[in-house]
């Protein structure tokens, strides 16, 4: 082998299981991508994605520079001008219109560069608005809400202890493609699998005949937008049949009462109507979760983006609290991770409902409003109304509900600016573009999904390839733009450090540093002569010193949402006899818009048809193959229909992130796919009534053949 032949390790960050990888490089050339065999994490295993960083690093439509627009062309600047071009504009809207009229929304991409997450604060309190908004409320915000209620923290989130469980009930959540999603899971195959070896079992409720689906030990149809009355169910079966046992953390538990009164009208008859899953099967759910010793529910994505997506995530940890499935090994338990550890007095608890948005009265959380509420807050006349926005690695026209009026909102704003290094569906409407540097450009050490991990361990990137002379970092961008704004402002700011630097300090002061006592003593210069990672251990039992509510106890039932409850008790969910009930899809190749400018992860077969059951195809006279229009509410969309009996009868899926073929987009080998953006027909309207996330899943469509 030559030389100048170099091995490098590794995680990938294009998706939330961080598996690590082995780089072999020449020069500027990546000769192989493979699984690092010695990841404690990971052990080897590597999904499609992971190849495909080589893709993005060579990708001739990534910016390395800064562009701004001039007519329907876009020319290259120099950063100061970028920066202070950005400065003025954004100032002299705040100074005419009002500080809170220039919005910031972040996407997905930001929690996988911890140069954004170090470093956006910086930006964000200089610019000094309070109108922002990010991915959260578009996907998590409910299980955020639901342990910022009962455990104190938001990021305080029990995760399953998938490695020692001997039964897993997976509602809404497809981790064989996701590979894992609040649950860092690489590998997740052979861990699922492992539970079966051991004599386990894991069960999936899902309106589809999902990947993770096909390889458990049951799988049960549920109708979308009903997990909230199977889950009730669930827990008023524990109480109706005495089986309640909340082990060691008994003695923590506030309003066990309360619950069990709010949940007495909700049996499994009731759920039954509503579910279509059988009374006695969601009886035998809540048994096996009770007598099963280390079981754990996990709920995702399905159970997320739906109107009562608050509820569900917190009735999910209610039945894990209620079958002593919370903090105990094979159950759910919290992460130990070297940065981040939340513990009573850490910051980033979260706030909820400080203020609400100007147009719906949407709720904040944690400093943020829903995103469901950016278009109509641009669109919609008055003080306040927004006329400048940020993006920082976002694309809400594909990604936000209503993706049409998204659109009709970018184009009206006085002022926009985006942080990307691709002219996507949205960015195509800014007036300059900062590009940060590329993954394999940069270090990085993995901020979130250490947090979430099924096993505890640290690791830090060096980069691959050194950057382009020229280029900056994320977190140099947002150095950048927060002293010009400063200057603008008339005022200073102290750039930050780098964010290694920062890093450091917090992993000297975490559970493994000098300052805890422990035995390592780790610093980042530690972790660093580590290239595979370290092994930090199993998750283990720590909840009850962890817990950040005020009086140190696990309230189990705050007014909002027993409030939520009684909404629930009084609806009527009706469905017109022509509608059918849309759900989107995850595939293992794909990670929300952001994936499909790579070759490696489009090609084979065309993943962005429409299922359809082959009961309503044949009902409405369409063939398999041929093209349908859907429609919904806000608008309708055209694209080809598969008969797939994956999805039950009245369930249509079409995947997220497609829709590429736009006038002005720069993404190549996206725009040659087929497919369309299922957020042109989800509603904006259309959200959870307790946090605002939006309801992506359960949107009533109907689906016509085309002329």
């Amino acid at each position: 082998m030559p030389n100048d032949v170099k091995t490098h390790y590794r995680a990938c960050n294009l998706c939330e299981a961080i598996c690590g990888l082995e780089i072999k490089t020449q020069g500027q050339q990546v000769l192989s991508i493979k699984g690092d065999k010695n990841d404690p994490l990971s052990r080897g295993y590597i999904c499609p994605k992971g190849t495909a960083m080589e893709d993005v690093y060579t990708d001739p439509d990534r910016l390395r520079y800064p562009v701004k627009r001039k007519g329907d062309q876009w020319v290259q600047i120099d950063w100061d001008e970028a920066f202070n071009t950005v400065a003025e504009r954004l100032v002299a809207v705040q100074q005419r219109y009002g500080a809170d009229t220039v919005a910031v929304y972040a996407g997905n991409p930001n929690v996988h560069n911890y140069g954004s997450m170090t470093h956006g604060g910086i930006f964000r309190k200089t610019l000094g608005s309070k109108s922002n908004f990010s991915a959260t409320s578009l996907d998590q915000l409910p299980l955020h809400l639901a342990c910022y209620s009962l455990y104190g923290h938001q990021s305080l989130i029990p995760i399953p202890d998938i490695d020692h469980t001997q039964y897993m009930l997976i509602i809404g959540g497809n981790p064989l493609a996701s590979n894992g999603s609040l649950m860092t899971v690489p590998d997740v195959p052979k861990r699922l699998k492992a539970i079966q070896q051991r004599g386990g079992r894991f069960v999936v409720i899902d309106p589809r005949r999902t990947e993770t689906a096909e390889i458990a030990d049951q799988h049960l149809f549920i109708r979308p937008g009903t997990d909230a009355y199977l889950l009730m169910a669930m827990i008023q079966t524990l109480f109706a049949e005495n089986l309640v046992n909340s082990g060691h953390l008994n003695d923590l538990l506030e309003g066990v009462n309360e619950v069990q009164a709010a949940c007495l009208p909700f049996t499994p008859e009731l759920a039954e109507q509503h579910t279509g899953v059988a009374a006695e099967q969601i009886r035998r759910l809540a048994r096996d979760m009770a007598n099963i010793e280390g079981a754990v529910c996990y709920g995702r994505m399905g159970v997320s983006v739906q109107v009562y997506g608050s509820l569900c995530q917190w009735a999910i940890q209610i039945i894990n609290i209620l079958t002593n499935s919370l903090d105990v090994p094979g159950g759910a338990l919290a992460a130990s991770p070297a940065f981040g550890y939340v513990k009573p007095g850490e910051s980033g608890s979260g706030h909820f409902n400080a203020w609400r948005s100007r147009v719906s009265g949407l709720p904040e959380f944690a400093g943020e409003l829903p995103s469901a509420a950016l278009a109509e807050e641009i669109l919609t006349e008055g003080d306040g109304q927004y006329r400048a926005l940020v993006t920082i690695a976002g694309n809400p026209v594909l990604s936000a509900p209503n993706g049409k009026q998204m659109d009709k909102a970018l184009s009206g704003l006085d002022f926009m600016v985006a942080i990307d290094f691709y002219i996507n569906e949205t960015t195509r409407h800014a007036d300059i573009i900062l590009p940060p540097t590329s993954a394999l450009e940069h270090d990085h050490y993995d901020l979130a999904f250490l947090r979430l991990a099924v096993h505890n361990t640290a690791r830090f990137n060096e980069p691959v390839f050194e950057p382009p002379q020229g280029t900056l970092h994320d977190w140099e961008i947002f150095n950048g733009l927060a002293v010009a704004l400063a200057q603008c402002k008339g005022a200073e700011v102290k750039p930050l450090p780098s964010p290694d630097k920062l890093i450091d300090l917090g992993v000297q002061r975490g559970p493994y540093g000098a300052a805890a006592g422990h035995g390592l003593a780790l610093t980042l210069d530690k972790i660093k002569q580590q290239p595979h990672g370290i092994d930090l251990g199993p998750l283990k039992p720590s909840l009850r010193d962890r817990l950040c509510t005020d009086s140190g106890m696990i309230k189990l039932l705050d007014d909002y949402f027993l409030a939520d409850i009684v909404r629930l008790s009084e609806a009527s969910p009706k469905v017109a006899p022509d509608e059918l009930m849309m759900i989107g899809r995850r595939h293992i190749r794909s990670n929300n818009s952001w994936m499909h400018n790579s070759h490696r992860l489009v090609k084979g077969k065309p993943r962005w048809q429409l299922l359809m059951h082959p009961d309503d195809l044949s009902a409405r006279q369409i063939e398999h193959g041929s093209r349908v229009r859907i429609q919904s509410r806000v608008g309708e969309v055209v694209t080809e229909v598969l008969a797939s009996e994956e999805v039950m009868p009245g369930v249509v899926s079409l995947p997220h992130g497609w829709g590429h073929q736009r006038k002005g987009v720069s993404l190549t080998i996206a725009a040659e796919q087929g497919g369309v953006s299922c957020n042109d027909i989800t509603d904006n309207k259309l959200v959870d009534q307790l946090s605002g996330n939006a309801a992506l899943n359960g949107v009533p469509v109907r689906v016509f053949a085309t002329d």
